[in-house]
């Protein structure tokens, strides 16, 4: 039995027109919060993981140049030019030159002059980068590619 404090039923017409608006609404305001992220990005770009190391003739055969921006080392040899990555295989720390090679500041790795490790928790050697040389003869080094530590490029003369 229904009293008068009990409130009318609610048609179907009226639930569904309710229902519609509700739907709408909810699907504007949606569009205007998505519309408002448009313009901050959701990714941020990444720096290069190539990098120019300048000229070949910059690196005669013989000679070894620190790169410290980069924590990368050029080896340069009658074989040609190879870069060694200074990022420990640990932790990711930067080594230092020590007198029998490479040293790591931060856990006590220590590694050859061609990055073999010879002591601490380091599991694995330092890395060997890939060079290459740009159109315009510069040599490039992309940190994100590893070769062999016996890989040295032959640069070209690019005159």
């Amino acid at each position: 039995m229904s009293g008068r404090l009990d409130p009318d039923p609610i048609s179907r017409r009226d639930f569904l027109g309710l229902a519609g608006l509700w739907t709408a609404g909810a699907a504007i305001l949606g569009s205007l919060v998505a519309m408002a992220r448009l313009p901050v990005p959701r990714v941020l770009p990444e720096a290069s993981t190539r990098f120019r190391a300048g000229s070949p003739l910059a690196f005669p055969a013989g000679t070894t140049t620190l790169l410290p921006e980069r924590q990368v080392r050029i080896v340069s040899t009658d074989r040609g030019i190879a870069a060694m990555s200074l990022v420990c295989t640990h932790l990711g720390c930067i080594v230092g030159e020590a007198p029998n090679g490479f040293a790591c500041p931060c856990h006590g790795s220590k590694f050859d002059a061609q990055g073999r490790v010879i002591g601490g928790p380091a599991p694995r050697p330092l890395r060997w980068l890939h060079v290459s040389q740009a159109a315009d003869g510069a040599l490039v080094v992309d940190t994100a590619r590893e070769v062999s530590p016996d890989v040295f490029f032959q640069p070209m003369n690019v005159g």
